[in-house]
């Protein structure tokens, strides 16, 4: 006899702690425009109405980034968003920037969910036990369904040393074969979701590499999917970022195969009545810090944002401010992909936390024209590797004060082929003095004589904003492809 069945999956991914709608960037021709999308509240109620439609069949997953990115996220080090996350009624999540406080900190937070934190790939060193379950069997639609996590592989590779401390992370891959078995033969499930925060690419790999994946529902690299990726037998989603857009994939499944696919990317628009009771829940983690953030310190004549991968001018702002602070030419931080941006006309101080809400302190230090080089190789390779797991982190290195000219098709340690300064090329024994932020605007194995300057990254931006009317084109950074 054949059994039907419906099953509504939905994905949120990327939060980065995005309670209220805010500007986000969408692309029509040339021309950037900058709607108001997002918010918990909003969210709730896309939620709520799946869950109506289709009782007891709707599974909720969060790829993880969910807990840091704002100002009331950083400041609680999370903890002011578990009520909300919570309110959600997740099914299970996965992680990544959950652990920019530590792993005990996280544990502490995990402690407090209700429901599973999952992470194949991420193991206690002293032990070699897992720090959090592989996967979970749930009962929907009639169904079961094992679900398996990834949390981010580059926590222990490419981030602060203290958000890894005590743990190491793989890739998940030669784990998948062996957890996939388990769950179709120890635990019957139907279907193996796998919720990964690998990004884009690497699922893709994954996905041709791994048989048994019948969805691979993606994070990380902040991909729009307009409509889901097949790879083999399995589909794969990703739903942009900041809770502006939701991801939804409604399944026919007969005797236990997917047989239909609806797929939708919801925009989290004011088309969608908030939900009453979440939104009393972000009023109420919100309530303190408003008037802190309406805050105006200035305004900008042109869009910020980061949704370019060589140089972004959000980004531009805050090396600028950094160089300021650390009266320097040159400088360096991390190609963050998070961000909501901030359309031309008034910068506020909310606008300032969403740049940099880690607020670290402005840093010097003594380099070499060798260790720039080597250091922007590296990013490179991090960001453009032909192997897509070979790629770690978010976008290339944000940087001040030089021109980079390269090839981005040549292979690991041969990308660049001349780097200027402002005025003259980089010499490869001379010591250049540059301003950073955060261990991976500058690793620590680059340079000498570090020093952490009394001002911090957001005071840096407020003093910038004071001072500066117009976009900073002088001392730009650029990598040109030639």
């Amino acid at each position: 006899m054949t059994q039907s069945c419906n099953l509504t999956v939905i994905q949120i991914n990327d939060t980065h702690g995005y309670l209220e709608p805010h500007p986000e960037l969408v692309w029509s021709g040339s021309k950037a425009s900058y709607p108001t999308l997002g918010g918990y509240a909003r969210i709730a109620s896309l939620l709520n109405s799946a869950r109506r439609e289709n009782p007891g069949n709707v599974l909720v997953l969060d790829n993880g980034d969910t807990f840091h990115g704002t100002s009331p996220a950083a400041v609680s080090r999370g903890e002011a968003l578990i009520p909300l996350v919570n309110a959600l009624k997740l099914d299970a999540m996965t992680a990544h920037w959950e652990f920019a406080w530590g792993p005990a900190h996280f544990r502490k937070v995990v402690d407090r969910l209700d429901h599973p934190m999952l992470a194949i790939n991420c193991y206690d060193k002293a032990t070699g036990d897992r720090a959090f379950p592989a996967s979970v069997a749930l009962e929907c639609a009639g169904l079961r369904v094992g679900v398996i996590g990834i949390a981010a592989t580059i926590l222990d590779k490419s981030m602060p040393p203290h958000f890894s401390e005590g743990l190491r992370f793989t890739l998940g891959l030669d784990e998948l074969p062996a957890e996939i078995n388990r769950l179709k033969c120890a635990e019957r499930v139907d279907l193996i979701v796998v919720l990964s925060h690998l990004g884009f690419p690497q699922d893709v790999k994954l996905a041709a590499s791994v048989k048994g994946i019948d969805i691979l529902v993606s994070g990380h690299t902040h991909n729009r999917l307009e409509r889901p990726a097949r790879i083999g037998n399995t589909l794969i989603i990703q739903s942009g970022c900041h809770g502006s857009f939701v991801g939804r994939l409604d399944l026919n499944v007969t005797d236990g195969r997917i047989s239909d696919v609806q797929h939708q990317l919801i925009s989290v628009s004011d088309a969608i009545e908030p939900d009453p009771v979440m939104q009393r829940l972000v009023d109420e983690v919100m309530s303190p810090h408003r008037a802190m953030l309406a805050e105006i310190v200035g305004n900008t004549p042109i869009g910020l944002h980061r949704d370019t991968i060589l140089s972004a001018s959000m980004d531009d702002v805050l090396l600028a401010a950094a160089a300021k602070a650390g009266g320097t030419d040159i400088a360096f931080s991390n190609g963050w992909r998070y961000g909501a941006p901030v359309p031309p006309g008034p910068v506020t101080m909310n606008d300032l936390w969403n740049i940099i809400p880690s607020n670290p302190p402005i840093s010097t230090v003594d380099l070499t024209g060798v260790e720039i080089q080597e250091m922007m190789e590296e990013s490179l390779e991090r960001t453009f590797s032909a192997d897509p797991f070979g790629q770690m982190g978010g976008y290339l290195k944000r940087f001040r004060g030089l021109t980079i000219y390269g090839k981005l098709e040549n292979p690991p340690g041969h990308r660049i082929e001349h780097i200027f300064t402002v005025d003259a090329a980089l010499a490869a024994d001379h010591s250049y003095k540059a301003a950073f932020v955060t261990a991976q605007g500058v690793p620590q194995k680059f340079g000498r004589n570090r020093q952490d300057l009394p001002v911090k990254a957001i005071n840096a931006l407020q003093d910038y904003f004071r001072r500066q009317s117009t976009h900073p084109n002088e001392g730009l950074g650029r990598f040109i492809p030639v």
